[in-house]
């Protein structure tokens, strides 16, 4: 073989060797990157109560907006008292209580996705000693935040949150004043914790936000407006919503503002300045507002009677149509018969239900309107359009989810919610040991001893062998109803039925020291 034929394969020099440390170094920095982004992920995506993790899933489109819960299909919860969140908080170390904040924060966050445990609802009865508007220097960006004072417990003081737009805040500045009442119940309020804080003195300041984020009305005013979950939090602002420098001036103007509400002289009665009976329910409370249920078509009659009642004539004589039939509807008025003249055959539920309103009765309808009737729109304007004066805000009034003459959800006979079932004879133990923030149905047969528009007193109504032998309630039970809007209450005098399939309601019990029991009550049927 010709050597000549691979001579320019040969090298012309020394060969190159393989620089094995730089190829490991790059390799050790490029694991080193992979670890940081790893352990980076979980940084950010397992905190996002962090205001730099918060920011970043911002960017990425990996935080969902706080939505808004319905009361059957919020997260599962204990409702704590303000004692119970006092003691829970307060004796944390200060390494637990920010790792607690820190998964409550969280909680928020995620919408209560993946939540260990149950959440912690706030339920009680509070004052508030300030109210500020939110800005974008808060946490929550728009809306009210109040700081108020637990009533029955006052080592416990709670910021609640109301998340609402920039056109709601004007009506919520003069609802939301200094001295209204908060009244926060399981049935009806789901407020739950996103923050604690412990103070220098002993006291646990609470932060929560309702959950539900429904409408709110006025019942002795104007307008009505309604929360919205935030759309942006602002995480850098830090936790609570009152500095302690706020905190300390809010807490100052509330001292003044109650030093001011009390008489000039302590136990002297000035002319003109007697003390005002409280009274049993508060004259302007904000209420919440649950959505309008849809009307159906009647098949009998378009008006829907709130209660069972049996009218007592006042002549006991019961009148006859001509056909022999006895008959229990009350002679019309001139302007029951002008509203019966401008019903029309194209008849809508809407309407009906208007009808069903504002038509005067003085005792239950036995034979009406048929259901093809229909009002026109002129008979209802003007009702519509009269609004009720505005009252200020006292220390006497209340902030509640259920007031007289404002709505809340009805129910079908026997579709309510599921709740205890009592008589009279059982209000006594109700009284000592409290609702303990559970549904408690009352029935039975009551006599209505006095009414207005949407308001009722009764007192249960006892036997012949009951008032001798003195069995079931005392005689020192009042019932006081309230109807929500539409509703119009049983004449006086007359007497009340309510069975298993239509109880009342029972929002509260209280025992004064004569051993008079008031039983406040709500009507929840349709």
């Amino acid at each position: 073989m010709d050597r000549t034929l691979f001579r320019y394969d040969e090298p012309y020099g020394r060969p190159r060797k393989s620089n094995l440390f730089g190829w490991t170094i790059a390799i050790l920095l490029l694991i080193g990157l992979t670890l940081a982004v790893w352990l980076g992920t979980f940084y950010i995506f397992g905190q996002p109560e962090r205001p730099d993790s918060y920011r970043i899933l911002q960017k990425l489109h990996k935080i969902e907006q706080p939505k808004r819960f319905q009361l059957t299909a919020a997260p599962a919860g204990e409702f704590l008292s303000p004692k119970q969140l006092h003691d829970r908080y307060s004796a944390l170390r200060p390494a637990e209580l920010a790792r607690k904040n820190a998964e409550l924060a969280r909680n928020f966050i995620r919408n209560f996705q993946q939540v260990s445990g149950l959440v912690p609802y706030v339920v009680g009865r509070f004052t508030i000693m300030e109210a500020r508007e939110l800005g974008p220097d808060d946490l929550f960006t728009s809306g009210m935040a109040t700081l108020t004072s637990a009533i029955d417990y006052g080592e416990l003081l709670l910021e609640h949150v109301y998340p609402a737009d920039a056109q709601s805040v004007p009506l919520m500045k003069q609802t939301l004043g200094t001295g209204l009442e908060i009244k926060l119940e399981r049935a009806h309020d789901l407020s739950a914790v996103i923050h604690a804080e412990r103070l220098r003195d002993g006291r646990v300041l609470i932060t929560a936000v309702p959950l539900l984020y429904g409408s709110y009305t006025v019942t002795q005013g104007r307008g009505m407006f309604s929360l919205e979950p935030p759309f942006d939090l602002n995480l850098k602002a830090g936790w609570p919503l009152f500095k302690d420098s706020m905190r300390r001036d809010a807490e100052v103007r509330y001292a003044t503002f109650r030093q001011q509400a009390r008489s000039p002289i302590e136990g002297t009665s000035l002319p003109g300045m007697e003390p005002t009976p409280a009274p049993l329910t508060a004259a302007n409370e904000l209420v919440r507002v649950e959505p309008a249920l849809r009307v159906q078509q009647p098949n009998a009659t378009p008006f829907a009677l709130a209660s069972k009642t049996i009218p007592t004539p006042a002549d006991g004589k019961v009148a006859k149509n001509a056909r022999g039939n006895v008959s229990t509807a009350p002679v019309a008025s001139s302007s029951a018969a002008a509203l019966a003249a401008s019903l029309s055959p194209s008849a809508t539920p809407m309407a009906m239900a208007a009808a069903s309103v504002f038509a005067p009765r003085a005792a239950p309808l036995a034979s009406t309107t048929p259901a093809s009737a229909a009002l026109t729109p002129s008979a209802i304007v003007p009702m519509e359009t009269t609004p009720l004066p505005a009252r200020p805000v006292t220390g006497d009034t209340a902030l509640a989810s259920t007031a007289g003459g404002a709505s809340w959800k009805t129910y079908p006979p026997g579709k309510m919610p599921a709740g205890r079932l009592i008589t009279t004879g059982d209000l006594r133990d109700v009284a000592d040991r409290g609702l303990a923030g559970e549904r408690v149905y009352l029935r039975g047969q009551f006599v209505v001893n006095f009414a207005e528009a949407n308001r009722a007193v009764l007192r249960p109504k006892s036997g012949m062998a009951q008032s001798v032998l003195h069995l079931g309630a005392p005689s020192s039970t009042r019932i006081i109803v309230e109807f929500p809007s539409g509703y119009t209450a049983p004449p006086q005098g007359s007497t009340v039925v309510r069975d298993d399939a239509r109880p009342y309601e029972i929002t509260e019990v209280r025992k004064q020291s004569d051993g008079q029991l008031n039983v406040f009550v709500r009507e929840i049927m349709q």
